[in-house]
């Protein structure tokens, strides 16, 4: 998943129930999918996150040595400028990036 291209809005939006329900045929198996993709997408962007702060870390126990890395903080605010992982999910559910199956009918 590319986050620097991703469409999804930052901020709330109101959706049409019908376009969320249609694939499954019920709002709330269609939630509960989404739902699921949005703690995958979200174990993703706070992996990524860990890793990348972590070229920074410093392993150092005195106070007085803190410091602020300018790299650091810009990767922070990139992140926190994101959108949120429900957002991105039903982006991918909307656009039909998201597969699932029906277990009841196997």
């Amino acid at each position: 998943m590319d986050l620097k291209k991703t469409t999804a809005p930052v901020n709330t939006v109101t959706y049409n129930k019908n376009e969320i329900e249609a694939p499954t045929g019920n709002v709330y198996e269609a939630i509960t999918i989404i739902s699921k993709r949005a703690n995958q997408i979200n174990a993703d962007i706070k992996k990524e996150l860990i890793e990348k702060l972590e070229e920074f870390a410093t392993y150092n126990d005195s106070l007085e040595e803190i410091f602020e890395n300018k790299e650091q903080i810009e990767v922070s605010k990139f992140y926190e400028k994101l959108p949120k992982a429900h957002a991105l999910a039903v982006q991918e559910w909307l656009e039909g990036k998201i597969y699932y199956r029906d277990s009841k009918n196997q």
